[in-house]
């Protein structure tokens, strides 16, 4: 194994009961078993709302103690044993972690035949129904100052951006500018952001109007209404506790020269949100036809208006995080644009207060920077 000098043990935060803190263990270092593993000295690490829920113990409960986050980014320090190399990669590259499928099958129609607007190679599937799960959400994440990742889902972050820019992309980010492109949608076209003040929604913002997109940001809370405004796109920003979806597409059909309701409202609406109330609302922005794309998954579902689907023709699709190849697009797209995750930082041994933040309502992304002393 090429690699520089490593210690045997480090420092990690355990879950070791759900809807409890973060323990701070000392554990052994993690050893590459696989051929296509590598091992990271962790940078940066981002929290997502996905990250909550798993520490809640409410979707998919891992086996504890489990190790969270699926969306980090740090450098290569060690290879397979007798590789200089793995897939371009070599030890001290930096790379982008995404919280993608760990260990493929390869073999499955998914992995055979990816699919998706920016699919990946044949070979590598989110979608794979056989993988070992994500890194951070099944099995041991980001939260920890070394990690074993499957070489096949990183990707060396560009030289103009640093790990604490890049970590909060490899979830939110990949999430959301894969749903735009789901929309396939043409400069001009009109999409909405049902949760605009969000992780995901300020990125959806910044993505969609670089795009040429007339984007419309939805939100409910005055911190996350003002955090969208503040952003500076352009976008139309939405009171869904004072405005009326009916009143939206109105208004919007009235710049559009619509001449009827039909016709009014939105090409598609992204559903980042959970509760029910905000996706009924997302839904109604739509004109007819409209593509409602659902990216958040409560437990308990959203209940679907027949009515909306047999005579206003709206159409509904999910969307899961993006492709390898929708990765480096969008981290392309990021260095051109300009667009960046708003981050708060916390030193490694502040993480609980980064989740104590977290569920206060915090707006942006909140992201570990093991670099930081404080």
């Amino acid at each position: 194994m090429a690699s520089e000098q490593l210690p045997s043990t480090m420092k990690a935060f355990v879950l070791e009961q759900f809807g409890q803190p973060y323990q701070l263990r000392e554990v052994p270092l993690p050893e590459i078993e696989h051929q296509d593993d590598i091992l990271i000295r962790v940078e940066a690490g981002s929290y997502c709302h996905t990250d909550a829920v798993v520490a809640a113990g409410t979707m998919h409960p891992p086996s504890l103690p489990h190790i969270g986050c699926h969306e980090y980014a740090g450098t290569v320090v060690a290879l397979p044993q007798g590789k200089s190399s793995i897939y371009g990669l070599i030890v001290g590259t930096q790379v982008a972690v995404s919280g993608r499928g760990y260990h493929v099958c390869e073999k499955c129609q998914e992995c055979r035949n990816p699919s998706g607007p920016v699919p990946d190679e044949p070979g590598f599937s989110v979608y794979c129904p056989w993988t070992h799960g994500g890194l951070g959400v099944h099995g041991p994440g980001g939260f920890r100052e070394y990690a074993v990742v499957d070489s096949k889902q990183v990707l060396p972050i560009p030289g103009s951006m640093t790990a604490v820019e890049v970590a909060p992309l490899m979830c939110a980010g990949l999430t959301i500018f894969a749903a735009l492109k789901k929309c396939n949608l043409k400069p001009g076209q009109r999409v909405g952001f049902i949760g605009c003040g969000g992780g995901l929604g300020h990125l959806g913002l910044q993505f969609a109007t670089k795009m040429g997109l007339k984007a419309v940001g939805v939100d409910s809370s005055p911190g996350a209404l003002q955090f969208a405004r503040d952003l500076g796109t352009g976008a139309y920003i939405v009171n869904a506790a004072e405005t009326k979806a009916e009143d939206v597409r109105q208004q919007l059909g009235q710049e559009d020269k619509a001449e009827h309701i039909s016709e009014m409202g939105l090409d598609a609406v992204l559903i980042l949100t959970d509760s029910q109330q905000s996706f009924t609302y997302g839904v109604d922005l739509l004109r007819n036809g409209g593509l409602a794309i659902v990216v958040s998954f409560p437990p308990e579902g959203f209940q679907v208006s027949a009515a909306d689907l047999v005579f206003r023709r709206i159409r509904l699709e999910g969307t899961l995080i993006g492709s390898n190849k929708a990765m480096k697009e969008m981290l392309e797209f990021c260095v051109e644009h300009g667009v960046k995750a708003r981050v708060k930082t916390y030193s490694f041994l502040r993480l609980n207060q980064l989740v104590e933040a977290y569920h206060s309502g915090v707006s942006g992304k909140l992201v570990v920077d093991f670099q930081k002393n404080d």
